[in-house]
């Protein structure tokens, strides 16, 4: 063979282990983003498990605070529809609604000093306090893994290999801009 021949194979071996490298980093990518969901559901399915807990001790002393405990009721239908369809947009429209809701809950309970004062309430509310947290945290990770991979798949050269194999962008979790306003306590208390 002569040294053109050589060269010519190099450098074709050289282009197929290029987009070799760039498929298995759009893999990872990927799976980036499944895996951040995942973690995210687990923390969903937690929190959903521990919500009737706390709707039903809250009853015992909230009777006539019905429409709090049915926002929250509702909130979490919605949430655990969206989780069990992985609609990323609607979770996030239902993510609000679910900490609207149980900050009003924990608002409202402020005014009733036996609730407050509950064994079995304090645990619920500091352990959906940190799964909250944990959530808030999981989205960030998710969003950032979802940021790599759209990112990734838009790039040169990176976008011509996303294209063949067909790998698309995927949505972010973000929550509608209610989420940041304050809680109205006393319109929660007059209400």
């Amino acid at each position: 063979m002569a040294v053109g021949s050589f060269i010519l194979l190099g450098i074709i071996v050289a282009v197929v282990l290029y987009f070799v490298m760039i498929y298995n980093n759009l893999v990872r990518l990927k799976h980036n983003v499944s895996q951040a969901w995942a973690n995210i559901d687990v923390l969903l399915k937690q929190r959903h498990d521990e919500l009737p807990k706390l709707v039903e001790t809250c009853k015992q002393y909230m009777g006539y605070e019905k429409d709090v405990l049915q926002k929250v009721t509702e909130a979490r239908a919605a949430v655990s529809k969206a989780q069990a369809s992985g609609d990323v947009g609607a979770l996030g429209k239902a993510e609000t609604q679910m900490r609207l809701g149980l900050a009003s809950l924990f608002a409202v309970a402020e005014n009733y000093p036996e609730l407050r004062a509950n064994e079995s309430f304090q645990h619920l509310q500091a352990r959906i306090t940190q799964l909250e947290a944990q959530i808030a945290d999981r989205r960030e990770f998710y969003n950032d893994s979802v940021n790599a991979n759209n990112v990734r798949i838009e790039q040169f050269p990176d976008g011509i290999v996303a294209n063949l194999f067909k790998f698309g962008p995927r949505e972010l979790l973000t929550f509608d801009g209610s989420e940041l306003k304050d809680v109205d306590v006393k319109a929660l208390f007059n209400g």
